[in-house]
């Protein structure tokens, strides 16, 4: 990695830490400038304004979920050609690495500029929409092949089922922080998986 690459990301890693524990309107270039150690003509070398940096910083933050979800739902489909099964293991293995975390999750780039979107330009947005889009099509494309071998014991909408375990996340990260217990989120996913077990295999026959 090249020495402008490493500093360029630095800078979105301090600017995300800042962003996640204070917001966008209390994260000021000045921050980012001294904590990176460089100048202010380094910074806008980089970067042409703050939402600039705001827009590379989430870029980078939904690549880094793509990533982490690629890995771990291809991990589930290797271990199991049962698409429920495979759904299954991925959500434990997803469990375990939001416990791995040792100070907990530090949070949702999403939900932050949710929170505060009028400080924001229109291409940042966007670009959250579509991130959060693309996740629970990613998410329902799943549940949609479960359907076709196991179908659902309730009747469930599979773009709802999706969307919940996006909120299931976000909200775990929220409880897991307001009530300083980091393994909060872990749990929720958990429950989340045996719902869909619950939802989706077939009832046990009294013997």
């Amino acid at each position: 990695m090249s020495k402008g690459i490493a500093t360029r990301d630095r800078i979105l890693a301090i600017a995300e830490a800042g962003v996640l524990e204070k917001g966008f309107g209390a994260t000021s270039i000045e921050e980012v400038i001294a904590e990176a150690g460089i100048t202010k003509s380094g910074f806008f070398y980089h970067f042409r304004d703050k939402n600039e940096l705001a827009h590379e910083m989430l870029k980078r933050y939904v690549a880094s979920n793509d990533q982490l979800f690629d890995e771990i739902f291809a991990r589930g489909r290797e271990l199991s050609d049962d698409p429920l099964q495979a759904f299954l293991i991925s959500l434990k293995l997803l469990a375990e690495v939001m416990s791995d975390l040792p100070n907990g999750h530090p949070g949702c780039l999403i939900a932050s500029i949710c929170y505060q979107e009028r400080l924001y330009d229109r291409e940042v947005r966007e670009l959250t929409a579509r991130s959060v889009r693309g996740w629970n099509a990613r998410f329902r494309g799943i549940l949609e092949e479960i359907a076709v071998v196991h179908p659902p014991r309730e009747p469930v909408d599979l773009a709802d089922l999706a969307d919940m375990l996006s909120c299931v996340v976000d909200g775990g990260i929220i409880m897991s922080k307001t009530l300083g217990d980091p393994s909060r989120l872990a749990r929720q996913v958990l429950a989340f998986r045996s719902f869909v077990k619950l939802i989706f295999s077939e009832p046990q026959r009294a013997s």
